[in-house]
This record gives structure tokens, sequence and C-alpha cells, in this order.
């Protein structure tokens, strides 16, 4: 893809990509405290903890489609997962790494698109990537050990499904959210009243 002017990062692009970033970077700290207090919940069957994995993939989804530029996605995943490790993660500086991780899937959803479509397809590919990845890293570093049909499949199938649907929909949902109350019109995020 030619690069234009189009693709160029305005100054106000940095800072609500930033905005965004850190903003999801708070809401990660509180979410990896959710996770751990919801873990009983699932005690019945601990994979299920998984349909409530993508709020960590939402900012890469919803960077895409607001910023709308090469690189926004990953921009927002990473420097989301980064922000929530200065917090205090209690995974650690991997953290750092799986936010680059997800990063990249949530940015070759939309590179699939060549990044002319933030409509619901790019968006749920966007996040159904995210999840991909999200879900192999975290077999390779958390889920090594455990049982493939009775944990590994069910967790992999569950945070990518979760991805898609809380990060694809939830993304585009927000985006339209944060659209309609106008702090989006200096994008063409808030001025595109057809998202879908």
């Amino acid at each position: 893809m030619s690069h234009t002017d189009t693709d160029r990062w305005r100054t106000i692009d940095i800072v609500v990509a930033s905005v965004i970033a850190v903003a999801f970077g708070v809401i990660f700290w509180a979410w990896n405290l959710v996770w751990t207090a919801t873990e009983g919940a699932f005690a019945f069957f601990p994979p299920a903890q998984a349909v409530i994995y993508g709020i960590w993939l939402v900012p890469g989804v919803l960077g895409g489609l607001v910023i709308r530029k090469p690189g926004a996605a990953f921009y927002c995943e990473f420097l989301a997962a980064f922000v929530s490790v200065l917090l205090g993660s209690q995974w650690g500086v991997v953290a750092i790494l799986q936010g680059a991780f997800q990063g990249v899937g949530a940015e070759l959803g939309f590179a699939a698109f060549r990044y002319r479509s933030y409509r619901l397809p790019a968006a749920m590919l966007s996040a159904t990537l995210a999840g991909l990845a999200a879900a192999v890293f975290d077999q390779i570093r958390y889920y090594a050990a455990l049982d493939l049909l009775t944990a590994r499949l069910p967790i992999f199938v569950l945070t990518v499904l979760s991805a898609t649907v809380l990060a694809g929909v939830g993304g585009l949902l927000l985006t339209r959210a944060l659209a309609g109350t106008g702090v989006l019109d200096r994008f063409p995020a808030g001025r595109d009243r057809a998202l879908v």
C-alpha cells in the first residue's frame, strides 16, 4: 500500500490514540483484578472464564476504528498493556510482550481490508485475529501443561469467540457511542453515520 497523506498521523491522532490506550491500561489493571476475583465463579468449568477475555482486546479494535491509520490498532493495544504493567499487573512484564502479539493481530485485521473499511466485518476480523494471537500466546505461556481436549481447546475457542464479540462488536458499538457524543468529530469515525 502506498503511503499517502491520509496515512500520516496528525498530532490529534497521537493524542487520542494515547488517551484510548492509557484509559484502557487503567481498565486492564482493574480487569486483571476482576479476572482473579471471578475464578471461583467458573470453578464448575475453569476454561469457561475465557468468555470474559475479550475485554483485554478492545483497545486495539477501538484504536483502529477511531484513528483509521496504519499502526493505530497495534499502538493502542500495546500501549494499554504497557500502562497496565506500569500500574502493577499480576502477570508482570510478560504482559507487554502479550500486548504486542495482540496488537499485531488487531492490526492485521484492518490491514486485510487495506485500511479502507472500518465497518463490522473489519472490526470483527481485527478482534478475531487479536483473539487468535492472544490464544496462541496463552497456550504456549500458560496452558502448555493442561489437557488438550478438556482445557486447552475450550480455552482457545472461547478466547477467540470472546474477542470477536466483546472486542469486535463491542469495539464498534463503543466507537458509535463515542461518535454520538461529538468527541470524535475531528475523525472520520465521528462523521461516519454508517459504521456497519
